[in-house]
């Protein structure tokens, strides 16, 4: 069952013609075969290396592992990284 939160986010964006996942602070993630991810609405990397990158989502920590990681760009928003991804964990 949605908290009271959760409902006002969801009629917000619906309003909005917006995803609520975005409205409500959580991070938008889209990962191309097993080679490249991007990850919107990031608050900043908190762990970075070539078998693990750790990305503070808010709410949610995304923890990514795999091979030869390596960050391609960054600002404010969004990242996109690439190498072999072989798992990704969130940790709340």
């Amino acid at each position: 069952m949605a908290s009271p939160r959760e409902n006002m986010f969801e009629k917000a964006a619906q309003a909005l013609d917006l995803p609520a996942d975005v409205l409500a602070g959580l991070p938008r993630i889209e990962i191309t075969g097993c080679r490249q991810m991007l990850i919107e609405n990031h608050k900043g990397i908190l762990e970075y290396g070539d078998e693990e990158i750790d990305v503070n989502c808010g709410r949610v920590i995304v923890k990514i592992h795999g091979v030869n990681l390596e960050l391609k760009a960054m600002n404010q928003n969004e990242l996109m990284m690439a190498g072999t991804i072989l798992s990704v964990e969130f940790a709340f």
